[in-house]
């Protein structure tokens, strides 16, 4: 069936409309990814940015040497302890807010917004410099509790099994602002018929959250838990930031793990490598949440 010749000059015009945005897209996003992935399968090093000539092609050189390298494994284990605790707990906190300020009873919601959301926005070198202050071992105002309780002390970011807790407890208390204003526009497009005819059928208010709220809110469930998953691969400035990948390599993350062999040894191929391996890693865990809503909802 022929399109009429309006409608081809309208698709024309939508085009022309976005693509600036694709160019710079292409430009800034597509050419450097694709740049990275080429990257993978040399051996560019700094040597290589003044003489490109001494760039040789190593195939999988990179990746295997990966898979021998013990940081990387501990770097992987590492990031997956983050996302796999602190993602649950930052959707439920997230959630917890949201409720919190959406509640009928509730006042100034705008302002209870403004204070959640500050973290978002606060710079990351100011609130690690708080959070330092909080964990210090000797006067920090978390031990100072602990002791009042009769808890003797804990070196938080000093030692290897409370180094990475910590780090995803401030992740969490900086970051869940954001997934907060998500659900909140979701508990909002939630019809208020729902809920009143479950509360006249004798529902309690933990029956209408579970049947009525969370079915309700499965779509910003699975944005909200996108968003986390791919944010918490991603981790960088916390442990930068607080340890610097300590003690004993516990707070050592991938993209972490990707600075430091980019741009503090200057093996950009297995810097891109560690990128590419991420890349897959994410992507998988994306299509695994958005399997699981599909089928969830089916």
């Amino acid at each position: 069936m022929n399109r009429a010749p309006g409608s081809q000059a309208e698709g024309r015009a939508g085009w022309w409309f976005v693509a600036p945005a694709l160019t710079l897209i292409g430009v800034f996003y597509g050419i450097p990814v694709l740049a990275a992935f080429l990257l993978s399968f040399t051996d560019f090093d700094l040597y290589a940015i003044g003489n490109l000539d001494t760039v040789r092609f190593t195939g999988l050189g990179n990746y295997a040497a990966l898979l021998h390298n013990p940081v990387f494994w501990t770097a992987l284990r590492n990031t997956l302890y983050f996302a796999l605790v602190g993602g649950p707990l930052s959707v439920l906190v997230s959630l917890s807010a949201a409720l919190l300020v959406n509640a009928r009873l509730a006042r100034a919601k705008g302002v209870f917004r403004t204070i959640y959301f500050t973290p978002v926005v606060t710079t990351l070198v100011a609130v690690a410099v708080v959070w330092r202050y909080l964990y210090h071992p000797s006067y920090g105002l978390l031990n100072y509790g602990l002791g009042q309780l009769g808890i003797g002390r804990i070196d938080w970011l000093g030692d290897p099994r409370w180094s990475m807790p910590a780090i995803i407890v401030m992740a969490v208390w900086k970051n869940f602002g954001y997934n907060m204003l998500i659900f909140v526009a979701g508990l909002q497009n939630v019809p208020a018929e729902l809920h009143e005819a479950a509360a006249l059928d004798g529902a309690s208010a933990w029956q209408r959250f579970r049947h009525v709220t969370v079915p309700a809110l499965a779509p910003t469930f699975l944005l909200v838990g996108v968003l986390t998953t791919i944010g918490n691969f991603q981790l960088f400035s916390e442990p930068y930031v607080m340890t610097q990948g300590g003690p004993l390599r516990s707070t050592t993350t991938m993209v972490l793990l990707l600075y430091e062999e980019g741009f503090r040894w200057w093996r950009m191929g297995v810097a891109a490598a560690i990128s590419v391996v991420l890349f897959l890693i994410v992507l998988a865990g994306t299509a695994l949440q958005i399997r699981l809503q599909r089928r969830a909802a089916s």
